[in-house]
C-alpha cells in the first residue's frame, strides 16, 4: 500500500448529486478493496487561473488515500477520459 494525494478539478455546472457520484466512483476505483480514504477536503467552486476546456471556474476536491499502486495506474487512464474532470493531480506521498 502506498499513500497518495488526489486533487480533482471538476466542471462547475454539475448538480451536487452528480458531483458526489462521480467523486465516489473515482475514489473507490483508486482505493480498491484494501485501501482507505484518510481525509476528504472539498474546497468548493473557485476561479481558474486560465480557462480549461472553455471553463473559467472549477469545483476542487482533495483526498489523502492509501491504495495499491496497480489501482493508481488504472485511475490515470479513467480520469483522462472522464469529461467532467477538468484536471487532476495524483501524487504518491
Amino acid at each position: 500500500m502506498n499513500s497518495y494525494y488526489l486533487t480533482l478539478v471538476l466542471k462547475p455546472g454539475m448538480d451536487e448529486k452528480e458531483r458526489k457520484t462521480l467523486i465516489d466512483t473515482m475514489v473507490k476505483k483508486l482505493v480498491g478493496e484494501e485501501g482507505k480514504v484518510g481525509k476528504e477536503d472539498f474546497w468548493g467552486e473557485r476561479d481558474l487561473a486560465y480557462p480549461i476546456k472553455r471553463q473559467n471556474r472549477g469545483f476542487y476536491a482533495h483526498f489523502e488515500i492509501s491504495a495499491d499502486p496497480k489501482n493508481a495506474k488504472g485511475l490515470d487512464k479513467i480520469l483522462e477520459l472522464e469529461e467532467d474532470v477538468l484536471r487532476y493531480l495524483l501524487i504518491r506521498q
